[in-house]
């Protein structure tokens, strides 16, 4: 067996504790097809589903992360991806307002959460996507737009939060949120704050990722493939796809502690890690 060490001159690490919403996949299937990895054909099994999205909930508590639950609704099987749910920040949930008709009610539900456990809710007017496009590092908010979230919502982040939006614009269609191609690892921000994929961006915003984040990890087509991306990071831990070897193997190198877990089943829906887990920032 071969140990892999972080680099000698990796930074030590520091995790803080994080507070999330989840949402058990006890409706999931895949009944319409609205981005390239779902196919209605083919079966789906909503007890796996269940099974693996649980192994992520117990490490998450295994973490000492605070979970908070909302109950799914038959008929919206995609509600188990709860970071499309809304964007909460400095205690305000900003709803989604979801692009395809067959997501539309999951915005109501979780703004009705958000009202009932003492956040403020802000109603969208324009369509987005809440955390799947949305993502802070350090004091900026990171917007994605091209597939799904409305650029004008970026607009209504930047009035609502008073903090700096930067525009990112995907165009490959199947990394179509922003947290498919692009993941925070140190919230406190800096140049190697983060790890994203090249090719899901355009021109213009590869610039910008590679102005702001000189010393990001870049993933390899494999990793991203299987959303390696679509993890989540307390600063240390960082909970990713366990097929997304060469992610962890860079992960391990930066310093931080990778922990794989398998949600192929929810892979189906397209989504992974991070699109199940909606942070919570009071």
């Amino acid at each position: 067996m071969t140990l892999t060490h972080p680099s000698a001159s990796a930074p030590e690490r520091v995790a803080t504790t994080r507070t999330v919403l989840m949402c058990r996949p006890d409706f999931f299937t895949v009944s319409y097809r609205i981005n390239p990895w779902m196919n209605p054909q083919d079966p789906t099994d909503t007890g796996l589903a269940v099974r693996q999205w649980e192994t992520l909930y117990a490490k998450y508590l295994e973490l000492g992360f605070e979970v908070h639950l909302i109950d799914g609704v038959a008929g919206l099987p995609d509600m188990v991806y709860a970071a499309n749910g809304g964007y909460v920040l400095d205690g305000i949930a900003y709803g989604a307002k979801f692009q395809y008709p067959e997501r539309q009610p999951e915005g109501p539900a979780y703004m009705e959460w958000f009202a009932a456990n003492g956040f403020t809710v802000a109603e969208p007017v324009s369509t987005n996507e809440g955390e799947g496009d949305f993502l802070l590092v350090g004091d900026t908010i990171y917007a994605g737009t091209g597939f799904r979230s409305d650029a004008a919502s970026h607009d209504e982040l930047r009035k609502l939060y008073g903090r700096e939006v930067v525009t990112l614009t995907l165009v490959d269609p199947s990394f179509y949120h922003l947290d498919t191609a692009f993941a925070v690892l140190d919230s406190n921000g800096g140049p190697g704050s983060v790890a994203y994929l090249p090719k899901a961006f355009d021109d213009a915003s590869r610039a910008i990722l590679e102005d702001r984040f000189p010393d990001a990890i870049l993933v390899n087509d494999e990793d991203a493939a299987v959303l390696g991306l679509n993890s989540f990071s307390d600063g240390k831990n960082v909970v990713i796809a366990s097929r997304a070897t060469d992610f962890e193997r860079q992960l391990r190198e930066r310093g931080f502690t990778p922990h794989g877990v398998d949600l192929s089943e929810l892979l189906l829906g397209g989504g992974g890690v991070k699109c199940c887990t909606l942070e919570l920032r009071r």
